[in-house]
């Protein structure tokens, strides 16, 4: 009869033998949800509370049930604090299927470090880092937390949801305020929140319950989110008062928090001065100031103080040689000033693939600092944490973007240069001698200018020592075979930079052999394989921002006891994203490949990506063409 109540109760949810109601169980998840999903949250709680222009405080709870192998980093979680940050309460507990007790972390299961990375040299931040994974799936994760922050700069953005492949059962975001510091919010594919009022006290929620996110979509932008940006209007960051109502009084705070820490002493006054005596142009003296710091200083992060935000004074990087961004860049301000140039502390969100700034809500926004200096109708832009960057370029990392400048009247939103698909090449010129046997020898020369000088990290490796060089060549040669033989790496440092790469081969069984007939395939070193994957139903415009030409020209000394079966037609074709090309050309021993691809980047809608998948399998197919000689013996 026990057996059987037993039964019963685990049947029904209802829990008796235990040492309490269990918790999440996994029977309680609806199988929709679990669809195609690797983790489900089962309540997420945020709060937020403004308790004064100087002070803050959040909460986290949050519990996601992990369904398999692909979910396991929620298992973990990290806490950020430093001096201006406390965590009063930390905890995390697992849960079986069934929701039963699995493991509750003790205080000293909690690991506490520094948050000290190689790129660091100083840092005040440590986190403490909850792990709980267990060995069986599915299992219930529950993190608990509450930080206090003697500070109001920033505010969480809410994000609906950051992964495609997890649902949620209760979400509830809310912001708790005083209303004589009310914040503001700006809102992403979001309905207004529900909100509240208690005495001098107003609150604002966003609250949702059984949802599946939308699959994320190949070639879109980074705003395809339902989303919540907030911050402070008026704010205080360790004495430092400011405001964010205009991007002119957010960088009126900066400028506040970098006054007096431009000051140089006499010698390094005189030697900058004798440096640019001669230089008639301000770009030419700019240029000679970057190079210095270039010289003299390396980047090392430095995360002290006031969050990272200060930057250290200029006589201190100029004494010890290194700094951080915001150092590195305050520094080289200084200096241009000593021989009169107007240089600019810029604030930009650095990266390859981040989001665009959104520019009608002045924020935080930025994670990196430049040097902007007005040249005309131009304008010159400096990567100060860069030993090797050519003067003025800004590339994948800063370049077409808006960043913020701080300038005597307060910020000021500017764009960074946006380089023409025709400056971003990659011409490739080579010369095969191929045998009978289908091997072959290979003389190629290649140069990489703009974007195409930052591709597969080339960039650093063009300075880089001869093995660090030679592995770079072995992992981004796309041939299957090859010996290398020699090679040389040269680094133009214009402000189009181009690297110049030239190699000697050697291509065993480059041809495939079968019989009297060999194949060859001619495209060498360029051959497409990327398709972009199906998608029904989009949803979403078209997002590319591919920009280059590649140009190819390849000359195949042929045997004379070989000769072409066939030799194919030209190949030509075009679309709203790109032109593609290809010629061969057989003459007296001696076959001419020539490719030429050009990428357009642009914005399209969503109907136009079946277009972008069938131009790319034509690229595909058009790279794999193969050759077919005879042997005439």
């Amino acid at each position: 009869m026990r057996v059987l109540l037993v039964l019963f109760f685990l049947a029904t949810g209802v829990y008796v033998f235990g040492k309490g109601d269990p918790k999440y169980p996994v029977r309680l998840i609806p199988e929709n949800m679990k669809e195609g999903m690797y983790a489900v949250v089962r309540d997420d709680f945020f709060r937020f509370e403004i308790l004064a222009i100087n002070k803050s405080r959040y909460t986290v709870r949050k519990a996601i049930t992990i369904l398999n192998e692909n979910g396991k980093n929620f298992a973990t979680e990290v806490v950020f604090y430093d001096k201006m940050e406390k965590i009063l309460s930390i905890s995390a507990i697992a849960y079986d299927a069934n929701g039963e007790v699995l493991k509750k972390l003790k205080n000293n299961e909690i690991i506490d470090r520094s948050a000290y990375d190689a790129g660091s040299l100083f840092t005040d931040n440590r986190y403490k880092l909850m792990d709980i994974t267990q060995a069986s799936y599915p299992y219930t994760v529950e993190f608990e937390y509450e930080v206090e922050r003697k500070f109001l700069y920033s505010i969480p953005t809410f994000s609906l949801y950051s992964d495609d492949e997890v649902s949620i059962q209760k979400e509830v975001f809310e912001v708790v305020y005083p209303i004589a510091l009310k914040p503001r919010y700006k809102l992403h594919l979001l309905a207004e929140p529900q909100k509240q009022k208690d005495g001098d006290n107003e609150k604002i929620v966003w609250s949702f319950e059984n949802i599946k996110p939308e699959k994320f979509e190949p070639f879109t932008t980074q705003r395809t989110i339902p989303n919540a940006m907030l911050a402070p209007t008026e704010f205080e960051y360790d004495g430092y008062r400011g405001t964010m109502e205009s991007w002119k009084g957010y960088g009126e705070w900066i400028t506040l928090l970098n006054q007096g820490r431009g000051s140089l002493d006499n010698a390094t006054v005189e030697k900058v001065n004798q440096l640019t005596k001669n230089l008639k142009t301000n770009e030419e003296k700019a240029k000679a100031i970057y190079e210095f710091v270039q010289s003299k200083t390396r980047y090392v992060n430095i995360q002290l103080g006031i969050g990272g935000l200060q930057p250290f004074p200029a006589d201190v990087v100029d004494k010890n040689g290194y700094g951080d961004c915001k150092a590195l860049s305050n520094y080289t301000v200084a200096l241009l000033k000593t021989v009169g140039v107007k240089g600019y502390y810029t604030t930009i969100q650095a990266g390859a693939n981040e989001a665009d700034m959104v520019l009608d809500f002045p924020s935080h926004q930025g994670n990196h600092v430049v040097v902007s200096v007005p040249n005309g109708k131009d304008t010159l832009w400096l990567e100060c944490t860069s030993q090797t960057n050519p003067f003025g370029y800004s590339g994948k990392f800063t370049g077409d973007r808006y960043a913020l400048m701080i300038t005597e009247e307060g910020g000021k939103i500017v764009h960074t240069p946006t380089l023409k698909t025709e400056l971003n090449t990659q011409h490739q010129k080579a010369e095969v001698t191929l045998d009978k046997m289908g091997n072959a020898k290979a003389k190629i020369v290649t140069a990489y200018s703009g974007l195409q000088y930052e591709n597969s990290g080339l960039n650093f490796r063009i300075t880089s020592s001869h093995d660090e060089q030679k592995e770079w060549l072995q992992e981004n040669l796309s041939i299957p075979s090859f010996d290398l033989e020699a090679f040389t790496m040269t680094n133009i440092k214009n402000k189009i930079p181009t690297a110049i790469v030239k190699v000697d081969l050697t291509l065993n069984r480059y041809a495939s052999v079968s019989g009297k007939r060999i194949f060859v395939t001619p495209n060498l070193l360029n051959r497409s394989t990327y398709l972009p994957p199906k998608t029904e139903n989009r949803k979403n415009p078209v997002a590319f921002k591919n920009s280059y030409v590649d140009v190819d020209s390849i000359s195949y000394n042929i045997p004379e006891e070989i000769y072409p079966e066939f030799v194919p037609a030209p190949v030509k074709f075009k679309s709203r994203y790109g032109e593609y090309e290809a010629s061969f050309k057989f003459d007296q021993g001696k076959l001419l490949y020539i490719r030429k691809v050009k990428m357009i980047p642009g914005n399209h809608p969503a109907s136009a990506y079946t277009e972008l998948v069938d131009f790319y399998k034509s690229i595909n197919k058009a790279d794999n063409i193969k050759l077919v000689f005879l042997s005439k013996t």
